[in-house]
């Protein structure tokens, strides 16, 4: 096995405070961030540089395609021009990896200057642009709200520290993840994600 650490953008508030708004029923209270996770010998991050699309047609900041650039780019800082604003409610971004790959971890941050609750992370991979015929690797939606089922994974507060999602080697050329507004309000931000496989 090898040892996957990615480097971590600089913290943007103290501690991990729990929302006060009514958090979600299946929300990781562990305060123990993951830093590295373990994955088989000649996984890489397969992510950086590839082509993202969108259920928005014209994401901020610059209201356009060249915004979602931002999600693979590398860059995991949390201030503003880092990251793409998707529109209120259910959408999704979509990586292309350009071939099928054996996906074994999935990195993703989210807006992380506060501390909020993403609603509805949902995360699919297939080799169908489409997701007709996808497998869902992650799924925190406790109460159905999104209609892919209902999921056994946790809601997280954002940090810098992002969220590992390991994933059993599933096959796939598209990796899509959902989300559907957070605790505080509608909106959607990625910051970036990270695909690595063989």
């Amino acid at each position: 096995a090898i040892t996957i650490k990615p480097v971590m953008p600089k913290p943007l508030f103290a501690g991990t405070p729990l929302p006060d708004s009514n958090p979600p029923p299946n929300l990781d209270k562990s305060g123990k961030p993951t830093l590295e996770v373990q994955t088989p010998e000649g996984v890489v991050l397969l992510s950086k540089g590839k082509p993202v699309t969108s259920s928005d047609p014209a994401p901020l900041p610059s209201g356009d395609a060249e915004s979602l650039k931002l999600i693979t780019d590398g860059d995991k800082e949390g201030d503003d021009g880092f990251f793409a604003d998707l529109m209120p409610g259910k959408h999704w971004v979509q990586i292309d990896l350009g071939e099928s790959k054996e996906i074994w971890l999935i990195w993703l941050w989210h807006f992380h200057k506060q501390a909020v609750i993403y609603k509805d992370v949902i995360v699919q991979v297939s080799d169908d642009p489409e997701m007709k015929n996808a497998t869902i690797v992650y799924n925190n939606d406790f109460d159905n709200s999104a209609e892919f089922g209902v999921g056994q994974d946790q809601s997280w507060v954002e940090t810098n520290n992002g969220r590992a999602m390991p994933v059993k080697g599933v096959k796939g050329r598209y990796v899509r993840f959902w989300s559907n507004g957070r605790n505080i309000d509608d909106m959607n931000q990625y910051i970036e994600a990270e695909v690595y496989g063989k």
